[in-house]
């Protein structure tokens, strides 16, 4: 074959694969493959779906077994794990009050940075050699992610339980003081605030141009991602504990009134809603035409992402807090019965059960062949298949 034809024939084919991992997951795929789960819920949209995932799949996921776990000692829950350019970053409870960073391949500790108060349910965030999080204390805090030493930190006026969301050059971040921040990401900086009714427990999710938040008045929010300027805001019956997701023109998330909701992204129109069993705090992730969300009620759910019709759920043995994560056809959730689940996203087919010997009510992150996990049982905890 011609010099120049191998070499289109290569373009081609490499073409074709990115085409084909961006349609594992809807619209906020990004451009080019990937190896971190950066962020809650992947990127700044909040999905749930990593589409450069194709070492895992629904084939051979239910062989998962524990690669490695870490003991970081906290009493009780705490927040999901980020994976970032071979670093896994987490967030501990009381009594140590820390940020940790661990070798992706071996679990080994390779910092660790203490902050004034607990770090409940925080997840991560890592942009441009930062780690961002948030805690107790009230302060978000910037850390070097090779080192862990401090870079700035910016107070705000109370409890900081969301996980920060990085989206061009922002950092957003809600707090107890009923205030979503926007802060410059590089050096701290206030951009601006915008202050609800409620306290803001939620994180943040960016897309074009707009960000969407939910807070404890039972609002969920609309504003200019660039200067904070009021778009919309949607009322529920109750208080939003759970992070909107944004994909397809919706805007999907869940209630204290029980139910999951879908709006029109542009506008904060009513779509529909579906009905759980009870309180819905875990955030929605949406692949190829399905909402994946769980309930207190003990279940997970898919739904459809066009019009809330039911198409599968399944219960587990606890509340499931927890967000699902997606990569390859399979969908990813952890429940308070101290299991991670694995379910074939079409079918609901269970792949796999894990004991993880502690409750698992936040988010997970799937990358490179490998899901982690934190857990109630104070461990951080990698599993891959064997050999890997």
């Amino acid at each position: 074959m011609h010099y120049f034809n191998k070499v289109c024939l290569v373009v081609l084919v490499s073409l074709f694969l990115l085409s084909v991992a961006a349609a594992q997951c809807p619209d906020g795929a990004l451009p080019t493959p990937i190896v971190n789960w950066a962020q809650f819920q992947f990127e700044p949209t909040h999905t749930g779906c990593n589409p450069y995932e194709f070492i895992l799949n629904t084939g051979n996921v239910g062989n998962l077994n524990l690669k490695w776990q870490t003991n970081i000692f906290a009493v009780t829950n705490i927040g999901g794990p980020v994976v970032a350019n071979g670093m896994v970053y987490i967030g501990s409870n009381t009594p140590y009050n820390s940020v940790y960073a661990f070798s992706a391949a071996t679990g080994t500790m390779v910092w660790k940075y203490t902050t004034g108060d607990r770090i409940p349910n925080s997840t991560p965030a890592v942009a441009k050699g930062l780690v961002y999080i948030g805690g107790d204390d009230t302060n978000l805090y910037a850390l070097d992610a090779k080192t862990g030493a401090l870079v700035w930190k910016y107070t705000t006026g109370g409890f900081i339980v969301g996980s920060p969301t990085v989206a061009n050059g922002i950092v957003y971040i809600g707090s107890y003081d009923k205030n979503l921040y926007a802060l410059n990401a590089s050096t701290g900086a206030l951009l601006w605030k915008y202050t609800t009714g409620g306290v803001v427990v939620t994180s943040a999710a960016v897309a074009n141009g707009t960000v969407y938040f939910g807070s404890t008045d039972s609002n969920v929010y609309a504003l200019d991602a660039s200067t904070g300027a009021f778009h919309w805001k949607y009322a529920t019956g109750n208080a939003v504990q759970s992070s909107p997701a944004v994909a397809n023109g919706m805007v999907y998330f869940g209630s204290d009134d029980y139910n999951v909701y879908a709006l029109n992204a542009s506008t904060g129109v009513f779509v529909w809603k579906f009905a759980t069993g009870f309180l819905v705090h875990s955030s929605p992730a949406v692949v190829n035409g399905a909402v994946y969300v769980g309930s207190l009620d003990k279940n997970i759910y898919a739904l459809n992402a066009s019009t809330g019709s039911p198409l599968w759920q399944y219960t587990t043995g606890d509340y499931v807090f927890g967000s699902p994560g997606a990569a390859d056809g399979v969908v990813y959730v952890g429940s308070h019965d101290d299991y991670v689940y694995a379910f074939e996203a079409t079918t609901g087919a269970l792949l796999l059960r894990y004991y993880t010997a502690g409750s698992v009510d936040n988010s997970l992150a799937v990358a490179n062949g490998v899901v982690y996990v934190g857990s109630g049982s104070h461990l951080v905890q990698a599993l891959s298949l064997p050999g890997q």
